[in-house]
């Protein structure tokens, strides 16, 4: 089950009494705890049918206790457990999940971790309640994730501008989200975000970066392809090696499959990569500039240099040194 489809079942009408909210990713469980706790009830009516508990500070007595009550002035009531994990006796919920009250909806907010699917709450939550399991995003996901993310706020947002903003935060959907809120704001009266409010409200170099490195390396423009090496060693926290390495791989592995793509439309390449066609041209165009024997031997490198910055075969040449001669290898002929 996916947030966005709770959302929905909830704004319908179409409610359970049990939502239980698991996972590594907490971005999606706040999405939902957030929308149980401002949206299901009035403001009138959450006076007397919102209660939140917090795991660590709270007895699984008590929690049972509020989700048999029933609602004052309403038909129903919300009862919301944050931090879950923390609960103690967290099993002892199964006694309630067997037979809940149809007026209660209990949200359950269980972060970094899954129930033990041995127990008989684990069975009991299949049976009876929305079980929703979160799995940390895919860096690759994570372009399409973010680009749609903007367009749902109503704004649009330049490829570079993208790949800045995801280099720069990460796999932190948190993160992304709050920084998208501040672009937004700082924005005013325009609707697309480009890489100079990146720089300016962020505070990541629109020049020199790991999006940077990629087309210039995809260009085969050595002559920036250094100039960027050069600025990375003078700032090794602007681009630590195991963040250059999946990066590249992501893009040349997707660049690889262009050949094998029987027609170059943009739709057809974007469909057999599994991409949104937004991305697609950079991948076509670097298919251009190189030969598929080529990108092998570039993908081959990359697992080498990584495999060096690990000290395999390697145990004294520094991030810089490493990242440069491994540049030159791959822009120049192959």
């Amino acid at each position: 089950m996916t947030p966005e489809k709770i959302i929905t079942d909830l704004k319908k009408g179409q409610i359970k009494p049990v939502y239980w909210l698991e996972g590594e990713e907490g971005y999606f469980i706040d999405t939902l705890i957030d929308f149980a706790e401002h949206n299901i009830l009035s403001e009138s009516e959450a006076g007397f049918n919102l209660t939140i508990f917090y795991g660590r500070d709270t007895a699984w007595p008590d929690v049972i206790n509020a989700c048999r009550r029933y609602p004052m002035f309403s038909e129903k009531q919300v009862v919301i457990i944050k931090e879950a994990q923390d609960l103690k006796g967290i099993e002892k919920l199964e006694s309630y999940v067997e037979k809940p009250l149809s007026s209660t909806l209990l949200f359950v907010a269980y972060k970094g971790k899954k129930v033990d699917g041995r127990t008989k709450l684990a069975r009991l939550l299949k049976e009876k309640a929305v079980l929703m399991s979160t799995k940390k995003m895919y860096d690759s996901a994570l372009p399409e994730w973010t680009s749609e993310l903007v367009k749902l706020k109503g704004y649009t947002i330049t490829k570079k501008a993208l790949f800045l903003l995801i280099d720069h935060i990460g796999n932190d959907l948190s993160r992304l989200n709050n920084e998208v809120d501040k672009l937004a704001l700082n924005l005013k009266d325009r609707k697309q975000i480009t890489e100079d409010e990146i720089e300016k409200y962020v505070g990541v170099s629109k020049e020199f970066n790991v999006f940077e490195l990629q087309q210039a390396i995809a260009q085969r423009d050595l002559y920036k392809a250094i100039r960027i090496v050069q600025y990375f060693g003078s700032n090794p926290k602007a681009a630590p090696l195991p963040l250059v390495f999946p990066s590249l791989y992501n893009f040349f592995s997707k660049v690889q499959v262009v050949y094998t793509v029987s027609s170059k439309d943009e739709k057809t390449v974007a469909t057999a990569l599994g991409v949104n066609a937004f991305f697609v041209r950079d991948y076509i165009s670097t298919s251009t500039k190189y030969s598929y024997n080529e990108i092998e031997k570039l993908l081959l490198l990359l697992y080498e240099y990584n495999l060096r910055n690990l000290g395999v075969n390697d145990a004294n040449t520094d991030d810089a040194e490493l990242l440069k001669e491994m540049v030159v290898k791959m822009i120049a002929p192959l």
